[in-house]
């Protein structure tokens, strides 16, 4: 499976898209806030080698050392990304919706040398006891940016480039070891698979730049086209119009509740969405009502991913062209799967044993190829328990048809996507129990419009009975980020269960 993108041999750096495009298409602008112009790619790229000669010798990172981000998005943050990896370093984004104590965890498990934070975090960053911190704007960065500047360090390709952290059912995250050698098999997939990048594009960052929309930056530094970050900092359908209209070939990555939000906006007001090129969705279930919505409004402009921070972006995608082709008699079904494998990966649907199943038959999404994860970091039974024999165990349940069309049937992991952010109910589970009148609890997502599912819990009351729901949202907010709080909390005698113990979280779904 190899790819021009991705050399099997030779040191490789994915900074190094950018230090090309700085001299090939230096004058092109590439951020931009809103729709004011910032910078030029040749600025960027000198901004990102300065800042990376100042990590280096001011700060002391090492090649291989972790550097945190910890950023609402902004202009910053595409320099600030690229310049860890130019470095030689290890970049680790962190979502901006973590609480302190979240934070805290993922800064000592990777180990992070330095934390680059935007100055509205910067409290949160020092209650987590963070250590070297840049805040991205300060006088401090903007002299960091007048460093003299280093050349790109090459990496081999299987050395680490990104450490994405993620929640797993224990309520403890891990940390996703992504090469470079799997972000620019993303990269290349990108192109194959999912849009092309032309001329006169731009990428707005309306979702978080930590997570998949970030990601996708790669492939628009490749081609030296634009980026833009909204001047709300995330996403508003109303704004997203507007740039759309005054900066145009808008392409954006989105949740599906972002999608519905957009599609409501556009139908309320009438406005004109030809400023969009294409809307790339992923993150979450989209339902066949609101795609056929979403196309009826908006035309075909959609295209849909599936992928894991274990292969970022990269399992399946349903391309604009699939998308379009009504007259063909599979395409409600078609509209209701997550696509077909990618270029650079193999997809497959086992059975226990590892077996693959009967077409159309449900199993567990499994995967391999250039874009799987090299494991977990400092966490070998994890690894050892998601790839084996060279695939990535997804925990995804789903049945391929004939035609190569995966269709998710069931999320084996539990993982609650609200708003396009996972929620394992797991590490809310803990939290709620750390109350002594909450004797059991479980946690579930329910269906809602605008957020695509709410976080739900079930909870048994000690001897003193329930408790206030404002006592569970104080507890809540102490220890997780806000956007993982229930929205309703529901006392119940006891919880289902079956023969070992085990909750029964579908008949708690049906209730």
């Amino acid at each position: 499976m190899n790819h021009p993108l991705v050399s099997l041999h030779r040191p490789m750096n994915i900074a190094h898209l950018l230090r090309r495009s700085a001299q090939i298409h230096a004058p092109q602008p590439a951020v931009l806030r809103g729709a004011e112009p910032l910078m030029d790619y040749a600025t960027l790229g000198a901004r990102t080698a300065a800042l990376a000669a100042h990590l280096r010798e001011a700060c002391g990172v090492q090649p291989g050392d972790r550097v945190a981000i910890y950023a609402a998005n902004c202009p910053e943050y595409l320099e600030a990304l690229h310049a860890i990896v130019w470095a030689g370093a290890v970049s680790v984004p962190v979502n901006y919706k973590l609480h302190a104590k979240e934070l805290a965890y993922v800064l000592a498990d990777s180990g992070a040398r330095v934390l680059l934070v935007s100055p509205e975090l910067a409290g949160a960053a020092q209650e987590a006891g963070a250590p070297a911190t840049l805040v991205l704007g300060s006088d401090a960065y903007e002299a960091a940016l007048r460093h003299a500047p280093i050349p790109v360090h090459d990496r081999a390709p299987d050395d680490v480039a990104s450490l994405f952290y993620t929640s797993g059912t224990t309520g403890r995250p891990k940390g996703v070891m992504q090469t470079h050698r799997n972000l620019l098999a993303m990269t290349a997939c990108y192109f194959t698979d999912v849009d092309d990048v032309l001329p006169g594009d731009a990428m707005v960052y309306a979702a978080p730049m930590s997570h998949g929309a970030g990601l996708y930056n790669y492939a628009q530094v490749l081609r030296g086209e634009r980026h833009v970050v909204p001047a709300s900092g995330g996403f508003e359908p109303a704004e997203l119009v507007e740039l759309a209209a005054s900066v145009g070939q808008l392409t954006l990555f989105a949740a599906p509740t972002m999608v519905h939000r957009l599609v409501e906006h556009v139908r309320a007001t009438g406005a004109d969405p030809s400023g969009f090129k294409t809307i790339v969705y992923g993150g979450g279930p989209m339902y066949v009502d609101d795609l056929r919505a979403a196309l009826d409004t908006l035309g075909n402009r959609f295209a849909q991913i599936y992928g894991q921070g274990e292969s970022p972006m990269t399992i399946t995608a349903l391309s604009r062209v699939q998308l379009a082709d009504r007259a063909h008699p599979r395409w409600a079904e078609r509209m209701a799967s997550v696509g077909v494998a990618q270029s650079l990966v193999e997809v497959r649907v086992v059975d226990a044993q590892g077996q693959p199943v009967p077409t159309g038959e449900t199993g567990e999404v499994v995967v391999r190829g250039e874009t799987v994860m090299r494991g977990y970091w400092n966490n070998p039974e994890a690894t050892a328990k998601t790839l084996q024999d060279g695939w990535l165990y997804t925990g995804d349940m789903g049945a391929m048809d004939a035609d190569g069309f995966l269709t998710l049937k069931d999320r084996s992991k539990d993982v609650i996507i609200s708003g396009g952010s996972n929620i394992y109910p797991r590490e809310v589970e803990e939290v709620l129990l750390l109350h002594p009148q909450v004797r059991e609890a479980a946690v579930i997502g329910q269906r809602d419009a605008d957020w695509g599912e709410v976080v739900v819990a079930f909870l048994v009351a000690g001897a003193g009975g329930p408790v206030e729901d404002a006592a569970l949202d104080a507890l809540c907010l102490e220890h997780i980020a806000r956007f993982k709080r229930p929205k309703a909390y529901r006392w119940v005698e006891g919880l289902p269960k079956n023969s070992y113990g085990k909750v029964l979280k579908t008949e708690l779904r049906a209730w």
